[in-house]
């Protein structure tokens, strides 16, 4: 079955491809002819899930699915929520984000947080949601070379390892995206939707 994802960040295509597996033929933006970024300005992960979704429909007529995951810190409000990957600017820093969270978690004690990925599956002009959330707690430091994002520096409840420190596939066991993917495969088994 052929599926597009509306990405071409290869680590998100690495991960979903070893949750899916073989079964399905996930084609990133570039295999599909679509160039440049997807704008991400809706308030909500559902929003900008279903806003990018939408947009490679158009272009494909292919069934898509699109992601938008955000991290929520308890201590501030639930930031960097849909902000997440441009929390300390535009230009998507990795790095520069996790320092910021780090700075404004400085010598806070509740460090609980919670990773949300909503995915937005389109196909057949059905549009269908699901979401996988993981929770656990920010660290003091970066933690592990693996992964990415803030992964660094996310230790998930019940773990004494980061994302970035877990092999991808005990990540792809508990993640957030790894949740919201898997009910997006059982939606298709359930359905025995079938492309050809």
């Amino acid at each position: 079955m052929d599926l597009v994802f509306a990405t071409n960040n290869i680590h998100k295509i690495r991960e979903i491809k070893a949750a899916l597996g073989a079964r399905y033929n996930l084609l990133s933006l570039e295999n599909s002819n679509i160039f440049g970024e997807i704008p991400e300005e809706e308030e909500t992960l559902d929003g900008n899930a279903l806003f990018k979704a939408r947009y490679v429909y158009k272009r494909t007529g292919m069934a898509v699915f699109a992601d938008d995951t955000g991290l929520e810190v308890e201590a501030l409000d639930n930031k960097p929520g849909v902000h997440s990957a441009r929390y300390a600017g535009i230009e998507k820093d990795s790095d520069a984000n996790i320092s910021r969270l780090l700075k404004e978690l400085d010598g806070q004690l509740n460090r609980s947080a919670r990773f949300r990925t909503v995915i937005a599956l389109i196909y057949n002009d059905n549009e269908i949601l699901f979401d996988g959330i993981v929770t656990g707690k920010i660290t003091a430091e970066r933690r592990g070379t693996g992964g990415f994002g803030y992964d660094p520096v996310f230790l998930p409840e019940g773990y004494d390892s980061t994302f970035a420190e877990m092999e991808l596939k005990e990540k792809n066991l508990i993640s957030h995206r790894a949740k919201a993917i898997r009910k997006l495969s059982s939606f298709f088994e359930q359905q025995q939707v079938q492309y050809f």
